[in-house]
């Protein structure tokens, strides 16, 4: 048993601290937003994710995770400080450290004796040093410390499961000294530990992500070879995916990807790589191809119903991916705006983003299920690939619709099945 603190209780922070938590460790989360630590104290969950909540209420009770608005209390009780903060995009690019920095100094002016200070954020390589030299600076006791970059790879929808059977855990030192601690951290976890040096520990975290969005954009600018072929898009990715060499995963076609990790990461890499010296022209048209996705679904909106003025559309899916209520950078969201200022109506429904989407979107109807979207719609736009909607009675969302169309921007239906039906079936490179 280690104890622990995560500055930070976002959606890193919370669930990292809550996993620490349930492998037996002693976990102390802290914000600085009063209101998110009160609904926390209170059992309230600021964010959805399958099973956290379970999980939070479960190790409260048993003593094991508390929270905190004051950073002292954490450090102090700590022999390990994970910061776990945003690092939001810049208009240019780059990234925002201005929360990094200042939890730096915050930690280094309340240190009294010898700490492990990780870096949970996904920041720009080299940040490790300047944290480092920040703690230095402003470390008034002048204890020993160690800077260390432990990055996360979460994904939204399956955070848990990810933490709790990890493929690896990467640890970035510049010094033996705090690997043994941090490897009892992880212990419980039976996973690889790959020990690196700190630039090359921040450097893979982006490089894996990039990646990622690589082979999405890959299987989305494969989508329109198909689609001017007459070929199958899941047909190709099928038998591209079963050579291990390249695997399946993240070769589904659909309206791009969005979230808080891949639009920003993939963005500060190319910045990063441009700051030393590099220009990493591949990942900016992974970007193109990305945002071209957009585009062309709502061109095949437009090829489908014509006119868009005055019409009422419905939409099933408002979170970037399923699993989540998360809302930032959704495609789904974009899509909507864009169908908006082309003059149409549009009836919105979500499992679980809803409350967010109301923030974010204006005269949109907000309907309590997927048939009361239907109701009275010329189509039908599948926009996030939640459970609940491939298991739709379809019957009942024809005889709903003005119309039999569904525009499937995710691929969640077969379109021999949904023709045979009677519907006016369009989807992405199929």
């Amino acid at each position: 048993m280690i104890n622990i603190c995560i500055i930070g209780s976002g959606y890193v922070g919370l669930v990292t601290g809550t996993c620490f938590a349930e492998v037996g460790h002693n976990v102390i989360c802290v914000d600085n937003n009063e209101e998110k630590i009160k609904k926390l104290r209170e059992g309230g969950v600021p964010i959805y994710e399958p099973g956290l909540e379970v999980l939070i209420k479960k190790n409260v009770a048993a003593g094991r995770l508390s929270f905190t608005s004051r950073i002292e209390e954490g450090v102090d009780a700590s022999e390990i400080i994970f910061i776990a903060v945003p690092t939001p995009p810049q208009n240019d690019g780059n990234v925002d450290l201005r929360f990094i920095e200042g939890v730096a100094r915050e930690i280094a002016g309340v240190m009294k004796s010898y700490k492990i200070i990780v870096d949970k954020s996904t920041v720009p390589v080299k940040t490790g040093e300047k944290v480092a030299e920040t703690i230095s600076r402003y470390n008034k006791a002048k204890v020993d410390f160690d800077v260390v970059s432990n990055p996360e790879f979460l994904r939204e929808g399956s955070a848990i499961p990810d933490l709790m059977n990890p493929d690896r855990i990467v640890i970035g030192v510049s010094s033996a000294r705090p690997v043994s601690l941090l490897k009892k951290v992880y212990d419980p976890f039976n996973a690889p530990i790959m020990v690196t040096d700190i630039n090359s520990a921040e450097l893979i975290k982006h490089a894996a992500n990039s990646f990622l969005a690589l082979k999405i954009s890959y299987a989305n600018a494969l989508s329109q070879i198909c689609e001017a072929a007459g070929a199958n898009i899941e047909e190709v990715a099928n038998g591209m995916g079963a050579d291990k060499r390249i695997g399946r995963a993240f070769l589904n076609a659909g309206i791009g990807y969005g979230g808080s990790c891949f639009p920003k990461d993939l963005s500060a890499f190319i910045h990063i790589s441009e700051q030393l010296g590099y220009d990493f022209s591949l990942l900016k048209e992974v970007e193109r191809i990305n945002r071209s996705q957009k585009d062309r679904f709502i061109k095949k909106v437009r090829e489908t119903l014509w006119i868009l003025q005055d019409k009422t559309i419905g939409v099933l899916g408002l979170s970037f991916k399923p699993n989540t209520d998360d809302i930032r950078l959704s495609p789904a969201i974009e899509i909507i705006k864009q169908l908006q200022n082309e003059g149409a109506k549009v009836k919105v429904h979500d499992p679980k983003a809803m409350e967010k989407s109301k923030q974010e979107l204006e005269n949109v109807i907000f309907c309590e299920t997927p048939y009361e979207v239907a109701n009275g719609a010329e189509a039908l736009l599948i926009l996030t690939e939640w459970d609940e909607y491939r298991t739709l009675d379809l019957e009942k969302i024809k005889l709903s619709l003005n119309h039999p169309i569904i525009i499937d921007g995710r691929n969640i239906f077969d379109p021999v099945k949904l023709t045979e039906l009677g519907f006016i079936y369009k989807s992405i490179g199929r």
